[in-house]
């Protein structure tokens, strides 16, 4: 053995390594190699967490005292250590074997044996290589040759695991002259190699290709003659496919969609999709069907400095159902849909959002399975909002997608205006003192207009008492104005108000108290809160004004002690009312039980304003409460009633409950609202409904899954309807595949309304996504 080079300072380490594995696959995965392009060594066939050491112990080597700390190569320092160095004068070259680790900067090398030429600068590593360059990415090999600028040169039967989770198997490699490294006979895959437990995982899905370009400094790997092998079936070739390594998405075809409905026949959906800059995009599908024309939409996406805003839109030109009657009239017409919506904040205070929903006819969007909404909104909302002030200009319009509902009737407003301000005891009497400021304007173009503005204060004092009581003390004054115009139109009496101006002001008091009590229940901790609440106000002029905001009244648990149970600013109640009830809360390991209950009682009767079937037109109020229920993650239950005061007939019965896991799971929902009121209110209609959903894993990555929307009102709850009582609206089933890098699923849906040229049938869709891939 010759003496060590002066450059060189050696090193010993002695590694200890220890693996663990969950399954015997996993270490005979190890020793896979790569034999033919379609078989080529799969991504997942090395894990490479099992070739990290966990136990390391590290022996120093005396040297001579000449020798310098380390190597430096022109500008770049290379640290290494080993069990073994040994120094080939006559070739000039350094071998160091036994577990060796090379660190230069960002990058490392572990091998077992690495040969320096320090006439030529070479690096040849060889037996279980590990390289780790600047970015994180890691190479396994089986050999290895560096430059002395430590890149990576000539390889065989290599993986390279990126950082962001894909994997790239090749027979071979070699680095260009421009950095890249070419491969031949590739695969890659971005799907994990081994599943939660540890055992060995085939990909679900996987790229081969005759050669592969991996460029470190663009960040990206270019295919030639790759295919998508699925499940280990060749599907399609993918041309021109390029994907990147930092996870960011890359232009490319956009994975095509197959469907059947009854409107429109067989369907295919295919697109493109152009990554212009990291901050905006472009995609643009094609939808050619057998029974319609086609269909082209486009989605633009761009991030600004400021916010962020989308525009997604659909054209074509074909039968539509332009009047609705005996006699439908068919048309056929250029039709479409414009969807947009965005924010931008300027500021720290100062904010705007906005959201455009627009259709050329009502029933484009059900044709096109495109949504199920059967009404658009587009609004607009510039706020300003500071620790102590809010201000909101903001608009919105409907479009109504219901048949047999007048556009005309359905209002624009534009603007509404609302400012608040908050003072901190301003007149040292304690408590905090809130101003407002609100208009409103709203335009119909076949029906009552409205404008309303008004001014208010209110004054909220909150104590907690010596014997624990929680007190709030609530004075509120408000002055209003209106203006309306042909009242006429508005169907409802008792919404339309006077014509022209009128004025009205409004004065309130209010005394809240909440005692509660903490103790020990059923292995666990309670707490029982009795709460009363006493509401003043002298008469309102209520009738003399509009109603356009506060129609949907109805007495439950969400505004039981509410200071006014409308929904809006239109209508406030008037006289005196004590509400009393209870909130009662009960936890123990695993359970959570909450449950209100509660009832109003009126010194007078308000039958003008609170009319039969809200709950609330009688002296004493309906019995209102809420239960929930929630066992760990595995079930939740909610339950909202209201109970008749004379007979305790249920008028309002409502439950939602989920069992199970996020994997196997059921939901189901009911809602029956049963006012006992003849009159058709179009705001207090009765109902009954029944929703449910559920799936079922099974065979660790696939499950079942089904839905449905059943209305159970008949011709006594609604006469306006033809229904028996079980009319279903909506059914779904479907089987899904879902693992770490891969969706694909076949559902069955039928709709049982006919909608215009929507028809009434089957739709059956077929759909698959890669995930980590950039297409979807």
């Amino acid at each position: 053995m010759l003496p060590l080079p002066k450059s060189l300072k050696p090193g010993s380490i002695s590694l200890s390594m220890t693996r663990h594995f969950a399954c015997a696959s996993a270490v005979a995965a190890l020793s896979m190699a790569l034999t033919a392009p379609a078989q080529a060594q799969d991504p997942a066939a090395i894990n490479p967490e099992a070739l990290e050491p966990l136990e390391t112990q590290v022996t120093p080597i005396e040297s001579p005292s000449d020798t310098a700390p380390n190597d430096q190569t022109g500008d770049r320092q290379i640290d290494f250590e080993a069990s073994e160095l040994a120094y080939d004068s006559e070739n000039d070259r350094v071998i160091a074997s036994g577990n060796v680790i090379l660190r230069s900067e960002d990058q490392s090398v572990r091998a077992q044996e690495v040969v320096w030429d320090r006439k030529t600068g070479r690096i040849q590593a060889s037996g279980d290589v590990r390289f780790v360059d600047a970015e994180g990415n890691q190479l396994y090999t089986e050999s290895i040759e560096l430059t002395d600028e430590f890149e990576a040169g000539a390889m065989e039967d290599l993986l390279l695991a990126l950082r962001q989770g894909g994997r790239l198997a090749a027979r071979s490699g070699d680095r260009g002259e421009d950095g890249t490294i070419v491969l031949t006979d590739a695969a890659y895959s971005a799907c994990a190699v081994v599943d939660p437990e540890g055992c060995d995982k085939s990909p679900s899905w996987r790229i081969t290709a005759d050669r592969v370009t991996y460029d470190p400094d663009e960040k990206r790997i270019r295919f030639k003659g790759a295919y998508l092998e699925l499940f280990g079936a060749r599907l399609l070739p993918l041309p021109g496919l390029t994907v990147r390594t930092d996870g960011r998405a890359e232009s490319g075809l956009v994975i095509p969609d197959l469907r059947f409905s009854e409107s429109n026949g067989v369907e295919i959906e295919g697109g493109y999709y152009w990554r212009l800059a990291d901050n905006k995009d472009l995609t643009a599908k094609a939808y050619v069907f057998t029974k319609a024309p086609p269909m082209l939409s486009a989605q633009w996406r761009h991030l600004t400095d400021k916010g962020a805003y989308q525009i997604t839109g659909y054209a074509t030109n074909s039968n539509r159902i332009s009047r609705f009657g005996v006699a439908p009239t068919t048309e056929n017409d250029p039709r479409g849909y414009l969807f947009a919506n965005g924010r931008f904040q300027f500021s720290p205070e100062w904010s705007f959002t906005g959201s455009l929903r627009l259709a050329s006819d009502r029933t484009f969007l059900r044709r096109y399975d495109i949504s199920r909404d059967d009404r658009l909104r587009s609004t607009f909302n510039l706020e300003r909002i500071s620790n102590t002030s809010y201000l909101s200009v903001a608009g919105w319009a409907t479009q109504t997608l219901r048949i047999g509902t007048n556009q005309g009737q359905v209002p624009l407003a534009l603007p509404v205006i609302d400012y608040r301000k908050r003072l901190s005891d301003p007149l040292s009497l304690g408590g905090t003192l809130e101003l407002q400021a609100n208009s409103l304007a709203i335009v119909r173009d076949e029906g009552q207009d409205t404008q309303r503005a008004f001014a208010g204060a209110r004054w909220d004092l909150r104590k907690l008492t010596n014997l624990g009581q929680i007190v709030t003390v609530t004075g509120l004054v408000r002055g209003d104005v209106y203006h309306s115009d042909e009242n006429l139109l508005t169907s409802t009496a008792v919404y339309r108000g006077n014509p022209g101006w009128e004025t009205r002001g409004i004065a309130l008091a209010a005394l809240d108290m909440q005692w509660p009590f903490v103790g020990e229940a059923f292995g666990g901790t309670q707490v029982f809160t009795p709460r009363v609440q006493i509401v003043a106000s002298p008469p309102i002029r209520n009738l003399a004004v509009p109603n356009e905001d506060a129609r949907a009244i109805d007495l439950e648990d969400s505004n039981l002690f509410a200071l006014n149970r409308f929904p809006g600013y239109d209508r406030v109640e008037d006289g005196v009312r004590v509400t009393y009830g209870f909130d009662w809360e009960m936890q123990r390991p695993g359970w959570r039980v909450k449950s209100t209950f509660g009832q109003s009682y009126r010194l007078d009767k308000d039958q003008d304003i609170l009319i039969d079937g809200t709950g609330l037109s009688e002296r004493v109020s309906d019995f209102v409460g809420r239960t929930e229920v929630r066992f760990r993650d595995l079930v939740k239950f909610t339950h909202r009633f209201r109970l008749d005061k004379d007979n305790f007939a249920v008028r309002r019965n409502e439950f939602d409950a989920t069992f199970g896991s996020k994997k196997t799971y059921a939901e189901i929902g009911y809602l029956r609202l049963d006012r006992n009121i003849a009159a058709g209110i179009e705001d207090l209609q009765d109902k009954e409904e029944l929703r449910f959903a559920t799936r079922v894993a099974f065979a660790k990555y696939w499950s079942l899954f089904g839905s449905g929307v059943i209305n159970l009102t008949d011709r006594n709850e609604d006469p306006t309807l033809s229904s028996d009582g079980f009319e279903p609206i909506r059914t779904r089933l479907g089987l899904a595949y879902q693992d770490d890098c891969l969706e694909l699923g076949l559902t069955w849906r039928r709709d049982y309304v006919n909608a215009g040229d929507a028809q009434r049938g089957d739709t059956f869709q077929l759909y698959f996504a890669l995930r980590n891939l950039g297409f979807r």
